[in-house]
């Protein structure tokens, strides 16, 4: 039988976003909330689903009733759950933020006293599946913690670095003991990845810078092919050896900034198994993030390929 070809095979964090319908307060004032799929990786699978692309997640969940909602979001939002399975004795991570337009949204994790999402075992891994993906991209966050970590290299060594292996440097210090101990594992996993891409302060984690260029140049130096640096209201920075692009922020009113990363991240897949020039790729990707930041929820913001392109068309460029 000829193994299914996924375009996108993102592995990590899932689970529900409890978010408010009020913004600007805190939590103890917020009177109802709304849930939503949610983690990173899945964000980022769903996005590259919304833009038409095949696309997988691999992680784990509670076997619950939001573990059930996670599969059924999954469905319902085109991405497949073929590699998403449960830990009986975990219940499914949930997620709060508070909003406060335009640049302040604290997140709340309940993932006590671990995480499904962490107990990926390497052995119970699709290995095939994973090194014939088209695109394989992964969290700094899914390297934080035993099991997990393990099945993540055994996963960078199913890839053998090929083409379009993404870490997405997401660091997140409340995963972690400290910054230095999380540098150690990314650097790690830097050797087995050929594009990285992160905003400053995951940079600084990762090589130890947070100027964008030296950190692009950072990135480069440790043998990734290509390197993407958010700058926020900065915009964004894309190096290879012999490209360097930057792209303007755009235009907008945020409501909620905590998807808009992941949307760049699908769209980015999106624009590099399209071929297009990386210039293009960057300006895509970047317009699609703005348009998740408009929006309050993560998943189901994500945009179409059309919705993009007229916000481009309009003069957000």
């Amino acid at each position: 039988m000829t193994q299914h070809v996924f375009d996108l095979i993102a592995m990590g964090r899932s689970g529900v976003d409890i978010y408010p319908l009020q913004t600007g307060v805190g939590l103890e004032d917020v009177s109802t909330f709304q849930k939503f799929l949610g983690g990173s990786a899945t964000n980022v699978a769903v996005a590259a689903a919304r833009l038409g692309r095949d696309a997988a997640i691999v992680t784990r969940t509670g076997d619950d009733p939001f573990g059930r909602f996670i599969h059924q979001a999954l469905h319902d939002l085109g991405v497949s759950d073929e590699f998403v399975t449960a830990v009986g004795d975990l219940p499914t991570p949930i997620t709060f933020c508070e909003i406060f337009p335009p640049d302040n949204f604290p997140l709340y994790f309940y993932r006590n006293p671990t995480a499904p999402d962490l107990q990926l075992h390497a052995n119970e891994l699709d290995h095939e599946a994973i090194a014939e993906a088209r695109i394989f991209w992964f969290t700094v966050t899914g390297l934080s913690q035993e099991p997990s970590r393990s099945a993540h290299f055994a996963a960078l060594q199913s890839r053998n670095r090929r083409t379009h292996t993404i870490l997405d440097l997401d660091y997140r210090p409340m995963f972690w003991e400290s910054r230095a101990e999380a540098r150690t594992h990314v650097e790690a996993a830097l050797e087995h990845v050929s594009i990285a891409v992160g905003n400053l302060d995951e940079t600084l984690t990762a090589v130890g810078e947070d100027d964008p260029r030296r950190a692009g140049e950072a990135l480069l130096e440790r043998g990734v092919e290509l390197a993407i640096v958010k700058q926020g209201p900065r915009g964004v920075l894309a190096m290879t050896a012999d490209e360097y692009v930057e792209v303007a922020p755009l235009p907008i009113k945020v409501l909620n900034g905590l998807g808009a990363g992941d949307g760049f991240g699908g769209a980015l897949c999106h624009g590099l198994l399209a071929g297009w020039p990386l210039r293009r790729v960057i300006e895509f990707a970047n317009a699609a993030g703005a348009i998740v930041a408009t929006r309050l929820e993560c998943s189901t913001a994500m945009p179409t390929a059309d919705e993009v392109t007229e916000f481009m068309e309009k003069g957000h460029r």
